[in-house]
């Protein structure tokens, strides 16, 4: 049987949620045992999409790392998004008005490749223990912190935990108490092709709205040697009024779907359609308690709007690493302490989620959406303005507010404060 291991912190989960908080801790000299059940490369079923804010993240964490993601072969550089409304009418935004020139904000990676990056930094961090194929069992809280039990029979004792284990996370469900509601959780499909005619050759991801689909959407995002990921999601609620089968609704709507069926007349499957469940941050919930703090998916950090949730695990790793670090050093490692991180977390991602709250609740009008893009197609000052929405959070907030679509149906500015 495996020797006991002592640690100050039990980090649950090497996705980039945990890959994270395991280099941030590093940094400040913390020792730590990573827990990861998988043995990797492994793949993470997903949209493989990373945003700007992502790149920026990784930046901020490890800049070598961020070199890495840019120059693997099988990354896509990313310059924008282009939504489809129901009505079939596209609106191309950039993510950036120097389109073309310099590096690209976004980089579209499978996700067995960017995950498989962060972990492998993960086991050359100074003080990490990465037990890599081996899944915590049980928690017991002890007057020194948790008494942890393995698949492999190993004990471990930690101060403190961080929960990145995910959406199916068990720690987060049985010791944080948090849920799966229906109505503030998503269930998705992707599946890879190669042959889709029409890949956007600057890498804009595609966003398709289509009627019988909202308030969910379809996507098709381009990778390189002509492959892509497509997949769809839908608010898991819908999902089950509808009694929706969404691996066969995407194959029905890439076969018969008047707006896709000639892109993929030629396409042929890539593998299985995997499914994936979607925690999102249309609730604020918890995300720490007594001795422990709750990470990306295990936190329900998805944003409800897009989907995206590897900038929010980043971003809350990094956090819960600084916050830890600071309860360890003043032996305080209570409910009442980890509030700090809820704090920061809220504090940096509350306005950007409520935001995203917001459209999806708005997401099911179609009227809406064919609206806005046939006026941003013929005002360009409108197009610039959605575009500058993607890092202004201002000028998205103005979204949510009827005085934004009273100006566009009178033809006033939409740009005013």
């Amino acid at each position: 049987m495996p020797a006991a291991l002592h640690t100050d912190v039990c980090i649950l989960g090497g996705g980039p949620g945990g890959a994270s908080t395991a280099i941030q801790l590093a940094k400040h000299g913390v020792k730590a045992v990573l827990l990861e059940k998988s043995t990797f490369p492994r793949d993470k079923v997903c949209g493989d999409a990373l945003s700007g804010k992502v790149m920026r993240t990784l930046e901020r964490l490890d800049p070598s790392l961020a070199a890495l993601v840019k120059a693997e072969s099988t990354a896509m550089p990313s310059w924008g998004v282009t939504f489809v409304a129901p009505s079939g009418r596209s609106l191309r935004v950039p993510f950036s008005r120097t389109t073309g020139l310099g590096e690209a904000p976004g980089v579209i990676l499978p996700r067995i490749r960017f995950d498989d990056v962060l972990f492998q930094r993960t086991k050359t961090a100074s003080g990490v223990t990465v037990c890599e194929g081996v899944a915590a069992k049980a928690f017991v809280r002890t007057p020194e912190g948790w008494h942890i039990t393995t698949s492999d029979a190993r004990a471990i004792d930690a101060r403190f935990v961080i929960d990145a284990s995910g959406a199916n996370s068990h720690f987060a469900r049985q010791v944080g108490g948090l849920p799966m509601e229906h109505e503030h959780h998503a269930a998705g499909v992707r599946a890879y092709y190669t042959g889709v005619r029409d890949l956007d050759p600057q890498g804009f991801i595609e966003l398709i709205f289509l009627k019988d689909l909202l308030p969910g959407y379809l996507w098709v995002f381009p990778l390189p040697d002509g492959r892509a990921n497509v997949g769809l999601g839908l608010r898991s609620d819908v999902v089950k009024a509808r009694r929706a089968d969404l691996k066969a609704l995407l194959v029905e709507l890439v076969t018969t779907h008047p707006q896709l069926k000639d892109r993929f007349v030629s396409a042929s499957m890539d593998g299985p359609i995997q499914g994936m469940g979607l925690p999102l941050a249309s609730k604020r919930r918890p995300l720490s308690g007594d001795g422990y703090l709750l990470v990306g998916d295990a936190g329900h950090l998805i944003d409800p709007f897009t989907g995206e949730g590897i900038s929010h695990a980043m971003i809350s790793g990094v956090y819960a690493a600084d916050v830890a670090v600071d309860m360890l050093q003043r032996n305080d490692l209570s409910a009442i302490a980890a509030r700090a991180y809820d704090e920061r977390v809220w504090k940096r991602l509350g306005k950007e989620l409520a935001i995203s709250t917001r459209l999806q609740q708005m997401a099911d009008q179609a009227w809406l959406f064919n609206f806005v893009v046939d006026r941003a197609n013929k005002n360009p000052a409108l197009a610039d303005t959605i575009s500058s929405m993607f890092t202004d959070l201002d000028l998205r907030e103005r979204l949510k507010k009827p005085g934004f679509y009273m100006d566009l149906l009178l033809g006033r500015s939409t740009t005013k404060a």
